[in-house]
């Protein structure tokens, strides 16, 4: 169950009769437990409650109904249950059906409230369905109550009105209801001059059936777009006259509206009693996007981005040194004047902006600053001089630019009622004015100098008016006397794979004649790079939340060595962290934010996440393409490894078309005798076999043991088959190969023991999946493979300080780490290691071993999974940590940034020891 849809079955419980018995069952399937998990709780056979009456679910809650006027001691009696804590309840809860308490017992929020009124708090419960969520709206669900009755009206418009369901009449519905979200907004906030005037219009005026509901919404729109002093000559209805004038594009282009059933009807009505007052425009906005998407629908509600997310890329791109400026004026009035002229020409362009949360925050933000200059001042109810029209944003989707411009249009108001007072927001708010400011579009396709031009030149665009922008650009026709520009957003990620055809035309657009490798790109690289190109041409500076696989492997000399070369620098970074929106089981996905300037100050800002989960900001004199607080280096592939660590080789190429590889079944197949199986099978490992525990097999026949091999019939037919596939191949080395058909390309086995890297695992894991196996045993080219090495090399790539190295330097394969020999393990600067470093490295990696034995059979899979992960294991990793990072620094290190700065400052010295860097 998406939010939405828990939010509906909550309120429809808090609704229906209270029925003491039923309702701790009815609760946690408004939650989303299955109805198998309910019927093992009624029967008491996973309720672990030790309280009469009580349902405890393991690891979620412990609620109880009681006797009227018993909820407090019901709540404390349920906090103190010894079944509370055995099993980690997170929540209690307790009602009698008049009042209702709960407790989150992990940060100890609380909340209490009638019963009829518990469902306004089902944002507090929302982690009962695996859902994260954040402050605001566990403070106010109204957005995502809102989004929900939207979606419901919505749907059903489109049911009743099939033409308005192809694409080109979509638009003409997005702009409908982004009509009605503005109605119910005014009607709400006194903008129409009288509370509820458009809803109770509508439910006067229309008939019950429904029939003439279309007729009623066009004659109000119709009145919304015709200035006073035409209205008797546009003879506009008297109900309808009563309206303001609104237009600024809103209600023009003509006011045609879908026809309505009752059920349709009673929707609309259902939208409009809710109260607009409590609307959150940027979480409001992210949300109601995914209603016109329906690819997007089934995880409505989800899409909000957190504030605290977005001022991640705001303040330190502009925002901190505003509001450092503000606090180095003081009650200076020549200095605040100077900083409120500033803030009037700064503008914030969002070339992606969605449904428009960033250009909201920072609006928001600017005009906080500005309305304590105007305190200090003296001007508190001073107009504001921040312009609309100064935050800007290209967005591919129609609905989603429509709602990022009335997003703003509300946010302005807000922001006047907050600073100004109502009575002045009101004066000045209507009519809207028809400036264009977001354009609808193709952001790697479009002009961005031509929406945000330099300082003093004029825009003009072509389009039809603010509210119905084509998929071209937009009109913008008003002075533009931009200072500063800053470019930010949250773009589109998308790895090569995943590209579709015309997204790798956008690519081409710009990186084509510049790069061969441009295909290899992620497609936020676009993003970058014409932020790059624009600030080539004016004041400006961008910062874009991205996965982190651009600051990673093979993109990293592709990307940014075209960057620098237009005298860009990272001025700012946050290294990878969890970019968690409102999603289900705490997903998210693992980003970086980037900040480039060609006019970057001298102190650079890189911003990271310590163990303890404090972020930090450390200041560096440059931030290289790794997001590394060191110099430009590129990392090259070396041939042999830089440190005196064993030489790391691929694994076996079988190249066999499936007969030198048997299963167990087909070794069994083969007849062979206990002597011949030892002599002619070998067991072999890939990633998967290495990682999972699964089995399987090789012919492993040497030169001089082929002639006995071709005597038993079922090798010598796979024999022949391998050089029927090889003979048969267009690569002449395949054809070379038939000669020894008997073998795999390599034949590499360690006469003692090899180390096993495979070349691909899992980024869920907090370490590499390493291991050892016997002189029996060997790997495919799925692996790579130290044989008869030292076993202290096990544990440098055991350790958490290897991983990051990987991570940074060879990327990522979709979201899996990517090992290479030449690339991660040659690469890998490890410090002069003593005698006794080697010994301590070598227990460390045998204790490893040893705790990994105690659990057979349990796989690396299963060992290494970060929630179950045993004690025993994690602790011996910890101390191969330590011992490791005390060779490197003497202590521990703080975080993954700080290892990395160390890795970079031996890989650089090490590198210009060489004769050649490369």
């Amino acid at each position: 169950m998406n939010a939405v849809e828990i939010e509906e079955a909550v309120s429809r419980l808090a609704e229906a009769p209270f029925d003491s018995e039923e309702f701790p069952f009815a609760f946690l399937e408004a939650f989303g437990n299955k109805p198998t998990t309910i019927k093992r709780l009624r029967s008491n056979s996973s309720n672990q409650s030790d309280l009469p009456g009580g349902v405890l679910q393991r690891n979620n809650i412990h609620l109880q109904v009681c006797q009227s006027g018993e909820v407090p001691n019901t709540l404390s009696a349920l906090r103190e249950s010894k079944a509370t804590a055995r099993h980690k309840a997170k929540f209690i809860l307790a009602t009698d059906g008049k009042s209702f308490e709960a407790e989150n017992l992990v940060d100890g929020e609380t909340i209490a409230c009638n019963y009829p009124d518990f469902h306004e708090h089902f944002g507090f419960f929302l982690p009962l369905a695996g859902i994260t969520t954040v402050k605001q709206i566990r403070e106010n669900a109204f957005d995502i109550k809102a989004t929900g009755r939207l979606n419901r009206l919505y749907i059903e418009l489109l049911k009743d009105n099939p033409e308005w369901d192809k694409a080109e009449r979509r638009e003409e519905l997005n702009h409908f209801m982004a009509r009605l979200i503005f109605c119910f907004f005014a009607e709400d906030t006194n903008i129409f001059h009288s509370n509820g005037l458009f809803t109770a219009t509508v439910a006067q005026m229309t008939a019950s059936d429904a029939s003439n509901t279309h007729e009623v919404l066009s004659e109000l729109f119709r009145a919304m777009c015709t200035p006073l002093k035409e209205r008797k000559a546009a003879q506009i209805r008297n109900w309808a006259n009563v309206f303001p004038y609104v237009n600024g594009g809103l209600f023009s282009g003509g006011v045609a509206v879908p026809r309505f059933s009752k059920i349709a009807r009673s929707y609309l009505l259902h939208v409009g009693n809710l109260d607009w007052t409590k609307i959150n425009p940027d979480i409001f906005g992210s949300m109601i996007q995914a209603i016109a998407e329906d690819e997007e629908r089934g995880a409505l509600g989800m899409h909000y981005t957190s504030v605290p997310n977005i001022l991640k890329v705001l303040n330190p791109l502009f925002l901190d040194e505003l509001r450092s400026q503000l606090e180095s004026a003081g009650e200076n009035v020549r200095k605040l004047l100077n900083l409120r002229s500033r803030l009037a020409r700064i503008r914030v362009f969002d070339p992606a902006c969605g449904s428009g949360n960033f250009l909201v925050i920072a609006y928001k933000e600017m005009r906080k600053i500005e309305a304590e200059i105007n305190c200090r001042r003296g001007e508190s109810d001073r107009k504001s001089e921040i312009p609309l029209t100064n935050f800007r944003g290209i967005e591919l989707r129609h609905f989603s630019s429509e709602i990022a411009r009335l997003a703003l249009i509300i946010a302005e108001y807000q922001c006047d009622v907050l600073y100004r007072g109502a009575q002045l927001a009101l004066a000045e708010f209507l009519p809207l004015k028809a400036d264009n400011w977001i354009t609808c579009g193709n952001a790697l396709r479009l002009d961005w100098l031509s929406l945000c031009p330099p300082t003093g030149t004029g825009v003009k665009l072509f389009a039809n008016d603010l509210f119905g922008t084509p998929l071209d650009q937009a009109e913008i026709d008003f002075e533009n006397e931009g200072g500063e520009t800053y470019i930010c957003g949250n773009p589109p990620y998308l790895g090569s794979t995943w590209q579709s055809s015309e997204q790798k035309n956008d690519l081409k657009g710009i990186f084509d004649g510049r790069t061969k490798l441009w295909k290899s790109l992620d497609y936020v690289s676009g993003w970058f790079m014409k932020a790059a190109d624009y600030g080539t041409q004016t004041t400006s500076a961008a910062a874009f939340v991205s996965t982190n696989s651009i600051c990673q492997g093979q993109q990293v000399p592709i990307l940014w060595t075209l960057i620098f070369e237009t005298a860009h620098e990272i001025a700012f970074a946050h290294t990878s962290f969890k970019w968690a929106n409102l999603a289900s089981h705490n997903a998210g996905v693992t980003v970086v934010i980037v900040g480039i300037s060609n006019h970057a100050d001298k102190v650079r800002y890189l911003i990271s996440v310590e163990n303890n989960g404090e972020t930090i900001a450390k200041e560096a004199a440059n931030i290289n393409a790794y997001l590394v607080a060191s110099s430009n280096v590129q990392i090259s592939k070396q041939v042999e490894p830089l440190s005196n660590t064993t030489e790391m080789l691929r694994g076996n190429m079988p190249y066999d078309g499936g007969n030198l590889l048997l299963s167990t079944d087909e070794v069994d197949m083969l007849g062979l005798s206990k002597e011949q199986r030892d002599r002619f099978i070998r067991r072999i490992y890939g990633s998967a076999e290495f990682i999972r525990g699964l089995s399987r097999y090789c012919l492993w026949i040497e030169d001089e043991d082929l002639d006995e091999a071709l005597t038993i019939e079922p090798i010598r037919q796979r024999i022949e088959g391998v050089r029927t596939m090889r003979l048969a191949s267009r690569d002449k080395s395949a054809n070379d190969m038939a000669a020894r058909s008997h073998q795999m390309r390599e034949m590499n086995i360690g006469k003692k023991q090899t180390v096993s890297m495979p070349r691909v695992s899992s980024e869920s894991r907090n370490y590499l999946p390493v291991g050892l196996i016997d002189a029996k045993s060997t790997v495919t080219d799925l692996c790579f493979a130290l044989y008869d090495a030292p076993l202290w090399n096990m544990a440098l790539i055991a350790s958490r300080i290897h991983l990051v190295w990987i991570a940074t330097v060879c990327g990522k394969l979709k979201t899996d780490f990517r090992y290479s020999n030449t690339f991660g393990w040659n690469t890998f600067p490890v410090p002069t290691l003593t005698d006794q470093n080697k010994a301590d490295l070598t227990r460390c990696a045998e204790d490893i071993l040893l705790a990994r034995e105690a659990h057979f059979p349990a796989t690396i899979a299963d060992l290494y999974n970060p929630a179950t992960m045993p004690e025993n294991l994690r602790e011996a990793h910890d101390l191969n940590d330590e011992i490791l990072e005390r060779i490197y620094i003497g202590r521990r290190f703080k975080n993954d940034t700080e290892r990395l700065e160390k890795l970079f400052e031996l890989y650089t010295k090490m590198t210009s020891q060489q004769a050649s860097p490369k």
